[in-house]
């Protein structure tokens, strides 16, 4: 089964795209941080990350810089799920190893678009 990992301090935000994977029929699990991210990604192997920017402790640009440093989860496709979504936000997602940067609020649609995109 297809697994993925939805990271957000805020847990409505954890809970509405968890609801939407798992509609889809994805495994899901979440973490609250970035820093929680990375041991969670190191133990299960998720096959797509979406990751909130601003979160205390380490935030996704951070987790995300980690991973793609990664030889083991570089290859992991992290999606960006932020109020951040300006040009600007835009090319530094990518530019830290994002694959795409939704801005808050998004539609299911959008979520499901970046599974079809990303999600091998």
């Amino acid at each position: 089964m297809n697994q993925a990992l939805v990271v957000d301090d805020q847990a409505a935000d954890r809970e509405r795209i968890s609801g939407i994977l798992r509609d889809a029929g994805w495994q899901v699990d979440t973490a609250i941080s970035g820093s929680e991210a990375l041991v969670k990604v190191r133990d299960r192997r998720p096959d797509i990350i979406f990751m909130d920017i601003v979160m205390p402790d380490m935030d996704g640009y951070q987790a995300c810089r980690r991973l793609a440093a990664d030889a083991d989860t570089r290859t992991i496709p992290v999606v960006f799920v932020s109020t951040k979504s300006q040009r600007a936000d835009q090319v530094w997602a990518r530019m830290q190893g994002g694959k795409e940067l939704i801005a808050k609020p998004y539609t299911p649609d959008q979520v499901l678009e970046a599974l079809k995109k990303f999600a091998q």
